[in-house]
């Protein structure tokens, strides 16, 4: 199986760690993952913030970065929903018969990182081990719009001596919502505390989730806090062998 990595612009930019586990993680699993280096913005920001016909371009650079390969696997919940949702809308709206076709060809080899693991190659146990205290925050994205459901508390529990704690009021946003922290601050700027409470409160050393965005946000306000609890991708986690310290 032919498996591109889509790193997404903000884990390149900011977490390029989290694609390098990605990477570690399948590799360890037997498989070749390649990188196309023509992929850019999957334009969710263009098209969350109403510049949907300007997003085209990127839909359709997406479209051709990544047709040739068998699976398509990308470390954000954020940004796979944009690509399986997002750009048939904007092919069909926007754009002409051709990319159409490319889209509604190319989106269902388009998965996030737990679905290719549990519902394309089929494993629970990745190899891991981590011995720390963990809890898992289910972003927006991966709770709402792509449904990741259990797929990663599977995995996590299957770490070897790895402990998952509950996080009470899992489901509550974290205030990120990427413009929506910058346009209204106050209310996210009050998501976060209450979010920051609920991690606290959980007893975890470490708070992971399927978006590096929502990470950057809540472990922001825990380190303003001062607080002992460190932020990991839950890539991070599973590629972790040696049983290191976050």
């Amino acid at each position: 199986m032919r498996i591109a990595l889509f790193i997404t612009c903000f884990n390149d930019t900011l977490y390029p760690g989290t694609g390098r586990a990605v990477l570690t993680l399948l590799e360890r699993l037997g498989h070749t993952v390649e990188f196309p280096r023509d992929q850019t913005c999957c334009g969710q920001l263009h098209f969350n913030t109403g510049y949907r016909p300007e997003a085209v371009p990127l839909v359709a650079r997406f479209a051709r970065a990544f047709a040739d390969y068998d699976a398509v696997v990308t470390p954000s919940a954020s940004c796979a929903g944009m690509v399986r949702d997002h750009h048939p809308l904007l092919a069909r709206k926007y754009g002409n018969p051709g990319l159409q076709r490319q889209v509604e060809d190319l989106v269902p080899r388009v998965h996030e990182f737990t679905e290719l693991l549990i519902d394309v190659l089929g494993v629970t146990d990745v190899g891991a081990r981590f011995p720390h205290r963990v809890a898992y925050h289910p972003t927006c994205h991966s709770l709402r719009g792509l449904r990741l459901g259990d797929r990663p508390s599977r995995l996590l529990r299957e770490v070897e001596g790895l402990d998952l704690v509950d996080l009470p009021a899992a489901d509550s946003c974290c205030g990120f919502g990427g413009t929506f922290a910058v346009k209204n601050a106050d209310t996210s700027a009050a998501m976060l505390a209450d979010k920051g409470d609920a991690v606290l409160d959980s007893g975890a050393e470490v708070l992971c989730a399927a978006d590096n965005s929502c990470l950057m946000h809540i472990g922001g306000g825990l380190s303003r806090r001062r607080a002992a609890v460190r932020t990991m991708h839950l890539a991070e986690i599973l590629a972790t062998t040696e049983g290191a310290a976050p």
